[in-house]
């Protein structure tokens, strides 16, 4: 607090480049001193740190159970400190303006873990280059031919009735229909959307192993066991295609297997 803006070839760590991403995504420097300043006065209040203000905010969200604090090995001595979270209580005054200041932050983009994945990537670099040279293929590839490529994912129905997870051919991709299957476990139990998410999980690994990105899917065709179940799954199926939006289709259908409640199928189109 109270410091000038720095360079970002003056930060000493990948953490505080990260952050410095995140301040400059929110607003900037100016508006993040600003926040500061009100944290200061409600902490001085409390006898607390900034910090303590921080992660009590936080925990004052319903939705949110726990935080973890950060640690550095060695480095002991804010245990004591982040005590006082416990016995931190806000009153109305706090709370109203700890909203008005975030009211003038803007948001940051996509969900958690997204900076490693999508755009803006507010990563150290911008990008993973500090931190992976390259991502392996999750699915080994079986190239056929010059055209044509298959991926396997391992699960006992592959061989039993003679397919692949996903082949390519030419710059076409056809995803077989995928339940929520890892080896010989279901994934997900009884959460329809939990299930759907792994099924997109491995649809887009399939993609990928193959040389193609989530966002080249042209089409999805859902099958659910229970009519019931449509709207989680397509809540689902809308979270990861948001941006993307390929045709779709849902329909009940009986699926093969105790407790499986969808199955995906995808064809992409690589550019």
């Amino acid at each position: 607090m109270g410091k000038l803006e720095p360079k970002m070839d003056e930060l000493s760590t990948w953490s505080q480049m990260k952050y410095k991403r995140y301040i400059d995504t929110v607003g900037g420097w100016i508006v993040f001193q600003k926040l500061l300043q009100v944290l200061k006065t409600i902490a001085d209040k409390h006898s607390v740190s900034i910090a303590n203000v921080a992660s009590g905010f936080v925990l004052e969200n319903d939705a949110v159970a726990a935080v973890i604090i950060g640690a550095r090995l060695g480095v002991s001595d804010h245990i004591q400190n982040n005590q006082n979270i416990l016995s931190l209580d806000f009153d109305e005054e706090d709370m109203t303006s700890i909203r008005s200041i975030q009211s003038e932050l803007g948001a940051i983009p996509g969900d958690c873990g997204d900076e490693y994945r999508t755009p803006p990537f507010l990563t150290a670099s911008g990008d993973l280059s500090h931190h992976v040279e390259s991502f392996p293929d999750i699915y080994e590839v079986n190239k056929i031919n010059k055209h044509r490529s298959q991926v396997f994912s391992g699960t006992m129905w592959e061989p039993l009735a003679g397919y692949c997870r996903a082949i390519r051919d030419g710059n076409r991709i056809c995803v077989s229909g995928t339940t929520a299957t890892h080896g010989d476990k279901m994934i997900g139990g009884t959460d329809a959307a939990a299930q759907t998410h792994f099924v997109i999980d491995k649809l887009e690994a399939a993609i990928t192993s193959l040389g193609g990105k989530l966002s080249d899917v042209l089409r999805t065709r859902i099958f659910i066991n229970d009519v019931n179940d449509w709207e989680p799954v397509a809540r689902a199926h809308g979270d990861r295609f948001k941006d993307i939006n390929p045709a779709n289709t849902l329909v009940e259908a009986k699926l093969v297997g105790d407790g499986y409640l969808v199955e995906i199928e995808a064809d992409a189109v690589v550019h």
